[in-house]
């Protein structure tokens, strides 16, 4: 595929945010003392009577990101994703779900991609924790440049939204140009053999087990569904009824992600082989990143084997 510009998510993040700032004097971040990690100060140092450090306490930033909501301030609060979605669960519940408050929660070292932090720090539960409560828009972005287009939306959108941000640096995908809306996955190739859906750093993942998939004649539609709730569904089912099979992929528990939303979909519109490619309902063991991918079943090999098994599944069941 040629050089790629490589950038993480959450540096994307915390740039967008001083964009942001520079434009619109609501907005206001919130720390749990993890700023270097989630380049939120970056805008510290360029607002820094709007940013709040709120020390180790996921609980208290987001409470009071709930509070600051009703004055009429835009908060972001930012965090590692298995402290922002599990630890401070209970108050993203109540204070920003139940009171369906305008507050953006930016979690970043999602994922097992968190690599040598380990099993304490990985985070691949927090889709599921974010899409079971009502009034929560979930965003999953792909790269940088989504990332920051995320980020500008979701301040334009009116109540609670969790953005899913990665640790590593992946190659960019998209240019400036790319229309991102929440609520639209978007078609990054067309094919009829197979449909691959993914989201986040498995998007880079799946442009790859195309080409592996190409080398064997058989053309895969990849549709990029970085918004988990709200579902696409007429896009998602567009792609499906055209192949008639498909695959998930996300670095994320195959519990209750992308890949059980995809599940539900199809279980009451479109009865179709699935199968899904994420973590294997289990707890990663610390390492590399790229390593573990390897190891817990999330490379484009995976990818390219699931649509295979997909693929024959739907020849057996008789749904060219």
């Amino acid at each position: 595929m040629g050089e790629q510009i490589l950038k993480s998510t959450r540096r994307a993040y915390g740039e967008a945010l001083v964009e942001l700032g520079e434009r619109n004097e609501r907005i206001v971040v919130l720390d749990a003392d993890l700023s270097k990690s989630t380049y939120t100060n970056l805008f510290a140092k360029k607002f820094p009577n709007r940013f709040f450090n709120m020390g180790i306490s996921e609980c208290k930033m987001i409470s009071c990101a709930a509070g600051l909501a009703t004055t009429g301030k835009i908060p972001f609060a930012s965090s590692f994703a298995v402290f922002a979605a599990g630890r401070a669960w209970e108050m993203v519940r109540l204070s920003v779900g139940y009171t369906n408050l305008n507050v953006k929660i930016a979690a970043s070292h999602a994922g097992i991609s968190v690599g040598e932090d380990g099993p304490t720090h990985h985070c691949a539960e927090d889709i599921a924790l974010m899409r079971v409560i009502p009034n929560m828009t979930v965003l999953v972005p792909a790269d940088a440049t989504e990332t920051k287009k995320a980020v500008f939306a979701s301040a334009e959108w009116q109540g609670p939204v969790y953005i899913r941000l990665g640790r590593p640096d992946i190659p960019i995908i998209f240019d400036d140009s790319y229309d991102f809306q929440i609520g639209k996955a978007y078609v990054l190739k067309e094919g009829k053999d197979v449909s691959i859906l993914a989201c986040g750093l498995m998007v880079w993942q799946a442009l790859q087990a195309l080409e592996l998939l190409e080398k064997e004649g058989i053309e895969a539609e990849l549709v990029n569904v970085s918004t988990i709730k709200p579902l696409d569904e007429e896009t998602i089912l567009r792609s499906l009824s055209k192949t008639r099979c498909a695959v998930s992929a996300e670095e994320h528990n195959i519990i209750g992600g992308l890949g059980s939303a995809v599940a539900e979909l199809i279980t009451e519109k479109l009865p179709i082989p699935l199968e899904r490619v994420g973590v294997k309902d289990r707890f990663a063991e610390s390492g590399p990143w790229k390593e573990l991918l390897k190891k817990y079943g999330l490379t484009p090999e995976d990818i390219k084997q699931a649509a295979l098994r997909a693929i024959e599944r739907k020849e057996k069941g008789g749904l060219k």
